[in-house]
């Protein structure tokens, strides 16, 4: 394949990709029946729900997925999986200061107060998901940046990479639909699709087979 093809399918790819994860929950966000609330608070409701989407996508933008490598080449694949990553991690890294953002210009309790009132709800099944969702994403976040300083093997880091990945998604879509304000039906059942397509992938290719499908490629992760 010609250098100019391998362009061209490379950008089709990337932006069939985008189209799926960030245009069809904008599409469900546009066409639902929401009641009307401040713009700045859908605005924040549509930047933590594309991010989740994305992040949901990771698994079909790795090694992992044998049609992403061609369509992208292992090393743009990489650059693709770690550029989403680190930004839809960190947005939903302040996903919970951002719900309490609003805080800050309506009359009632302060920002800081709605904050705790939130963290300290243990008695909401949807804020104890939460609360375990945003500690794994924390620690594959943290452990991702510095993967080289940890005493694993890159197996034996891809694997706890993999696993900490399948329970944050399925541990995030459920505290999503639980508690999210836009998870009706068919916004629900997106995620569903996500998450288990992504899961069933990455099981399937990578624990069910027994081994990495790729080599390592300059120490990096994907």
């Amino acid at each position: 394949m010609g250098l100019k093809m391998m362009r061209k399918t490379s950008y089709g790819f990337v932006m069939r990709s985008l189209l799926l994860y960030a245009g069809m929950p904008l599409l469900i966000l546009i066409l639902g029946n929401y009641p009307d609330r401040a713009l700045y608070k859908e605005i924040i409701s549509v930047i933590n729900i594309l991010a989740f989407c994305l992040l949901t996508g990771q698994i079909y933008w790795s090694r992992v997925n044998d049609f992403a490598v061609e369509s992208l080449r292992a090393r743009n694949l990489i650059s693709l999986h770690n550029i989403v990553g680190y930004i839809c991690v960190g947005v939903l890294f302040l996903h919970p200061f951002l719900l309490v953002l609003p805080r800050f210009f309506e009359k009632g309790i302060s920002p800081g107060e709605a904050l705790f009132t939130l963290l300290s709800t243990f008695s909401s099944k949807g804020v104890v998901l939460g609360i375990i969702a945003w500690l794994l994403m924390l620690v594959i976040g943290t452990t991702s940046v510095f993967r080289r300083k940890l005493p694993l093997r890159y197996k034996d880091w891809r694997a706890f990479h993999g696993l900490l990945s399948v329970l944050f998604i399925i541990v995030g879509t459920w505290h999503a639909i639980d508690l999210g304000r836009h998870a009706g039906v068919a916004m629900s059942c997106l995620f569903i699709i996500f998450t288990g397509g992504g899961v069933v992938l990455l099981l399937i290719t990578e624990y069910a087979a027994g081994k990495l499908k790729k080599p390592e490629l300059n120490n990096e992760s994907c």
